[in-house]
């Protein structure tokens, strides 16, 4: 879809459709107001009919309004006009793209941009409105051979400019907003392929792809290659599978004198549990277990398109964690990069073994900050659901950036202590600590365990098993984290300049 921002005539637009709102109490919106006059008062009436439901985001398309030239106009009612939030406006924004699928059409004309948000300026409300209309219209069916009823989405989409503003903002916006979508759609599209078609020797293939397409610098380790650094955490979980394991590292230097900021993505292509098997309903969408890696995927890619001035690592240990006869077993000690030794009292929690030797293998980059995104465990889905990511961090001052962007890009973080006295519960009695702890809070004591590996590192852990991907029979990844990291990394050009 091509997004544009323009200052459009109402009256004289020739779009598919035009989008104009509505408030409460049949208030109209400056361009609705314009609409009903030009219409002699047509809008007035189909108001004072009640067909428009008084919910926020519901709508009702009307065809050939009088003394208009577009064909149809989508009334969208959009609540009280001074206390809209950034929730509601995110609601009106998905219930209209999901109105805009029914119609099948190439060109629209929003005139949403004419209603006021609180904490939410034009900017926010365009890069907002593309991610969530790209979101709608996403479908992964490239597996599909049956294709007929495939909803295709406009061609063009328009903002209105309001006259306040001018095109130079927008075109800024713009920029950003369609390529975060893009990386978020390569994230999407890693993520939603089955495991067989989506192996680490594939993703390392889509790795050498994006370097190549992007200008990005890339490392590939191999068995051999890992097994001379020492990585143990890794090579247990891989030891298990017939599938070779893969070590990659993606660098974008858009500046030279800065430290980079390095991001390390879980990649457990597909995640069994090993010997410690999962239940078998629902397994199929551990195929999300290398969600992690694919955001750091998906972020490069946009960050590399918008050019940023940033230095930035992508770190990705990828494996599948398979039960055989090879397999690592509940009880046996492995030593880590860091030379640490970890008895493994559970193989399903496996994450965390490859993102101990990642965190390690990231001090040889002299990082200003480390940032890990992994679907590590169930519990942090009992704490938060599916609506925010857990965060931990041995680093208040970069735990508190990571906040501010996610309130910004509306993929929010929540943070849970890491306290010295959750330290214990990973204890081993034969070897330096345990995988798995013991007692409750097993989000935090999974990020108590990475911590041993961060100790020299200003360092966040996020886990997001409950918000990269939808569960259920439309499973789908959401591409997250990627809008949350593209806001950080953002802040901080922004702060460099």
């Amino acid at each position: 879809m091509q997004y544009s921002i323009n200052s459009i005539d109402l009256i004289k637009q020739s779009s598919d459709c035009l989008i104009v709102s509505i408030f409460q109490g049949k208030k109209f919106s400056q361009s609705a107001e314009l609409l009903d006059k030009q219409s002699q008062g047509y809008i007035q009436r189909i108001l004072d009919n009640g067909d428009l439901i008084e919910d926020c985001g519901k709508s009702i398309v009307l065809y050939n309004v009088p003394g208009i030239t577009a064909p149809r106009v989508l009334l969208v009612y959009c609540g009280e006009e001074s206390n809209l939030s950034v929730a509601d406006f995110r609601k009106i924004t998905s219930c209209m793209a999901c109105a805009l699928k029914a119609l099948q059409v190439d060109e629209i004309t929003s005139f949403l941009t004419d209603i006021s948000i609180k904490g939410c300026d034009f900017s926010k409300q365009v890069r907002q409105s593309i991610e969530l209309i790209e979101d709608c219209f996403y479908c992964f069916d490239e597996l599909k051979t049956d294709k007929k009823n495939k909803i295709f989405p406009p061609k063009r989409f328009i903002f209105n400019l309001p006259s306040s503003l001018t095109s130079i903002e927008g075109t800024e916006t713009l920029k950003q907003a369609i390529a975060i979508t893009r990386g978020t759609k390569l994230t999407k599209d890693l993520a939603n392929l089955p495991a067989n078609l989506c192996t680490p020797r594939i993703m390392a293939d889509e790795a050498k792809k994006l370097a190549n397409d992007m200008g990005l610098t890339i490392n590939i380790l191999d068995e051999t290659a890992i097994k001379k650094e020492g990585m143990g955490g890794l090579l247990a979980v891989a030891q298990g599978s017939e599938e070779p394991v893969k070590f990659i590292t993606l660098e974008y230097q858009g500046i030279t004198d800065q430290k980079p900021v390095v991001l390390i993505g879980k990649g457990v292509t597909f995640d069994s549990g090993g010997i410690c098997l999962e239940p078998a309903a629902g397994m199929e969408e551990m195929k999300y277990d290398m969600s992690g890696a694919a955001s750091v995927m998906g972020i490069l890619k946009a960050v590399a398109e918008l050019k940023l001035p940033i230095h930035i690592i992508g770190i990705m240990p990828l494996t599948e964690n398979l039960p055989s006869g090879t397999a690592i077993k509940p009880g046996d000690v492995i030593k880590t990069l860091s030379g640490l030794s970890v008895e493994v009292i559970n193989t399903d929690a496996e994450g965390r073994l490859i993102l101990a030797d990642a965190l390690t293998y990231s001090e040889r980059f002299n990082p200003d900050v480390v940032i890990d995104m992994a679907t590590l465990t169930g519990a942090i889905i009992i704490a938060l659901g599916a609506v925010a990511t857990g965060m931990m961090s041995n680093n208040m001052e970069l735990a508190l950036e990571i906040e501010k962007a996610g309130q910004q890009s509306q993929d929010r973080v929540w943070p849970l202590p890491l306290w010295d006295e959750y330290q214990p519960q990973i204890d081993s009695n034969v070897a330096d600590i345990s995988n798995v702890g013991v007692g409750g809070g097993k989000s935090i004591t999974a990020a108590c365990f990475l911590s041993r590996f961060a100790k020299k590192l200003r360092w966040a852990h996020l886990d997001i098993a409950g918000t990269a991907w939808k569960s259920g029979p439309e499973k789908t990844s959401t591409g997250r984290p990627v809008a949350l990291i593209m806001q950080f990394l953002l802040n901080r050009c922004q702060n460099n300049q």
